[in-house]
């Protein structure tokens, strides 16, 4: 598997992940980064910006799942028990059995109900918690803005809106791996499940991830000194950085727009113990042209 993932990475700096893949691309990318196989569970490293279900006619990850299970030489269909969101990449956990995808379902449900974070991610962050762990709490929920629904946070969420499940309460906690020209590495671990929970949670610290072109435009600056806009004005559009970060990653204001998301899905506690899958070459170069802790897994 170590030497799949090695070939999945040369194919990943080919193409650069500067571009849109084509299926054949991508399903080659996705035989290549399966790190965990046993029984009718199976796990694989996602790429960022591919879709797990997506709309008709849309390359996503439920439309290569058969083309996947002949390549793999499977009996029967795969299906998603778990995966990060699309932007996301990171461990992705497939099963050909549905009695499998039950109990795997209903451990992570368990696990969180105990208080356990069954999922943790890795995430490089524009700026550096003031604290170097916490939690982050608020109420997400889904707000029409024109033609677009997106996800913002209410921080005292009514209890009537909750109750209509109209807003959700929703937990990370983090910790500050390391930090480095004031960027950071963080480790994530979400105690609750809501679409792109992650970068509005990281917006809230001040902090959004690298690559974030959805929200990260909430976070505005006056001398240097970060703050939280509203969502209404705060239009979804590409990430800024100021001209000394571009240089330290090596990146034109074009190649900007093409940074994908970093925020990495790393490790997944299963019944049996945890799996892990180390983040894709992208994220890891980062880290070497940041100084920050991690690069040397590459």
């Amino acid at each position: 598997m170590a030497a799949g993932l090695a070939r999945a990475g040369r194919r990943t700096r080919a193409a650069g992940w500067r571009r849109p893949l084509g299926p054949e691309e991508t399903l080659g990318l996705l035989e290549a980064s399966v790190v965990h196989r046993e029984g009718a569970v199976l796990a694989l490293s996602k790429p960022p910006g591919l879709a797990v279900l997506g709309r008709p006619g849309e390359l996503s990850l439920a439309a290569l799942l058969p083309a996947l299970r002949r390549r793999l030489g499977l009996p029967t269909e795969l299906h998603v028990v778990k995966a990060p969101g699309r932007e996301c990449s990171g461990l992705t956990l497939l099963s050909s059995c549905h009695r499998a995808t039950e109990e795997l379902q209903q451990f992570f449900t368990g696990a969180r109900r105990r208080g356990q974070y069954p999922a943790t991610y890795r995430a490089v962050t524009v700026g550096v918690p003031a604290e170097p762990e916490g939690e982050i709490r608020t109420g997400l929920r889904w707000q029409q803005q024109g033609d677009t629904a997106v996800v913002v946070p209410v921080p005292v969420p009514g209890r009537g809106s909750l109750a209509r499940k109209e807003v959700k309460n929703t937990l990370t906690r983090y910790r500050v791996l390391g930090a480095a020209g004031g960027c950071a590495l963080l480790q994530l671990q979400p105690k609750t499940a809501f679409p792109e929970q992650l970068p509005v949670h990281l917006t809230l610290l001040l902090c959004p991830a690298l690559g974030d072109h959805q929200h990260s435009s909430r976070v505005g600056r006056v001398l240097g000194v970060p703050f939280l806009l509203p969502p209404e004005p705060a239009e979804p559009r590409a990430q800024v950085l100021d001209e000394a970060l571009l240089q330290r990653l090596g990146l034109s204001p074009q190649q900007l727009r093409r940074l994908p998301l970093h925020i990495h899905l790393q490790e997944l506690v299963l019944p049996q113990g945890p799996i892990h899958a180390p983040p894709p070459p992208p994220f890891l170069h980062t880290l070497q042209r940041l100084g920050l802790p991690g690069h040397l897994e590459l």
